[in-house]
Parts: C-alpha cells; sequence; structure tokens
C-alpha cells in the first residue's frame, strides 16, 4: 500500500480515514474481496489506495489544476483491492472520476445502511432515532452555515470550517436519518413520504456539490423535515 508520490502520499491520519470508511472491503461494489487475507498462517492485506485524479500529471484521470496536497487528500482516494486499482488505472476511459466518486459515496451508504437503520414499532420511537441526529444538524448549520457573517470574509476560513463540518458530520447523519427513515416507511403518512423523497434530493445534491465539486446548486432542505413523525 506504500506509495512514494510525494506530498501526494496520504499522510497516516488519512490512510486511517481510508481503513475505516472502507471496513475491510474493496469500495468497487462490483468486488466482494475482503482487504484483509488469511494465508500461509499470516494475515495479509490487498488493499491499495487508488487516486482518483492520478497523482502526477499524464497519470490516469489527470487533473493539472489540483496541487499536490489535493491529490494526497481523502477525497481524492478510493480503497480499493489490487484488482481493482490495476483495472481503473490501466483501463482509466472506463472509470472515470464521477464513477470512482460514486464508488466510493455508496460503499459508505451500505455501510450507514447497516447501522443504526432500525424498524420500530411506533411513530415515538422512530422519532426518537432521527430527533437527535436532527438537532445536531441544525446546531452546525446555525454556527457554521453559510449565511454566518463570517462567510462573508474569503479569509476567515469560515468556508472551510462549513465544507469540513459538511463532509464529517451533515452529510454521514442525514445518510444516517435516511436509512432509519427508510426502514420506518411504513409509520409515514403521504405527505412525509414526500418529504423524505424531497429530503433524499436535496442529500444527493449536497454531496454532487461538497464531494464531487459540482457546480449546480443544491435543492433546498424541506423545512417539513423537522417535524417528521411527530403526532
Amino acid at each position: 500500500m506504500p506509495c512514494s508520490r510525494g506530498a501526494a502520499s496520504p499522510n497516516a491520519h488519512t490512510q486511517r480515514r481510508l481503513f475505516a470508511a472502507s471496513a475491510g472491503y474493496c469500495q468497487n461494489p462490483n468486488c466482494s474481496n475482503e482487504l484483509f487475507v488469511d494465508a500461509a498462517g499470516k494475515s495479509i492485506h490487498i488493499a491499495e489506495m487508488a487516486h482518483v485524479f492520478a497523482a502526477i500529471d499524464g497519470g490516469p484521470r489527470t487533473n493539472r489544476a489540483l496541487s499536490d496536497e489535493e491529490r494526497g487528500s481523502f477525497e481524492n482516494l478510493v480503497m480499493l483491492c489490487a484488482n481493482c486499482h490495476t483495472m481503473v488505472d490501466k483501463a482509466s476511459e472506463a472509470f472515470p472520476d464521477s464513477t470512482m466518486l460514486n464508488w466510493k459515496r455508496e460503499h459508505a451508504h451500505k455501510l450507514q445502511a447497516l447501522f443504526g437503520a432500525v424498524a420500530f414499532s411506533d411513530r415515538a420511537h422512530a422519532r426518537q432515532a432521527i430527533e437527535p441526529i436532527l438537532s445536531e444538524n441544525l446546531a452546525i448549520f446555525r454556527q457554521y452555515g453559510p449565511h454566518i457573517e463570517a462567510a462573508c470574509n474569503p479569509e476567515s476560513g469560515a468556508a472551510d470550517q462549513w465544507k469540513r463540518k459538511m463532509l464529517t458530520r451533515i452529510l454521514p447523519n442525514s445518510r444516517r436519518m435516511l436509512a432509519i427513515l427508510d426502514a420506518n416507511r411504513p409509520l409515514l403518512i403521504a405527505d412525509e413520504k414526500a418529504t423524505l423523497e424531497q429530503f433524499r434530493q436535496h442529500i444527493d445534491d449536497l454531496e454532487a456539490f461538497h464531494v464531487e465539486d459540482s457546480r449546480e446548486d443544491a435543492s433546498r432542505f424541506p423545512t417539513a423535515l423537522t417535524q417528521i413523525l411527530e403526532d
């Protein structure tokens, strides 16, 4: 797994994040390879950190606008088995950056769906499961959102702080809420089901903007979500 790409090589913290995000499996959704294999009494790993945009100019999916640090960042790396890493680099035209980023997102969604997405017997318990997550996201938005005064100052660092909060807290929280609400869809009334689908599109738009750097405007947060499952 080591990489000798200088600043484009991920640091130890980024490597730990990648392993945590992979949960020990290749992040290609069409591959079920475990990244740690027991063989001959030893535990070996076949994990490789694949750059979405190449570590060096002229490599697979080159983006010359990126700095070395950006090329070695968590956002520009996907954890793959050795076979899939070879495949995406040797046939890069068939595996553009959008495909690789989507793999990473879908892998995260699968993991999130495995944890905390319990089907409850009544609306009150389902509401109890999502209310703390809603509250945390709202508190983060109020303190760090793009509407705050510091966001108007490009030298304040507020924009970077908001993006970090979006990537590390709001988006994972939102995916967790989606998993819980999907598991409890039979408890929702018609209007709430419509709100759920609006929220799903809102999160998809936010991920496209903050993860994939899409310049399209995101749909607005459906305010009715704050009252979902309340009686």
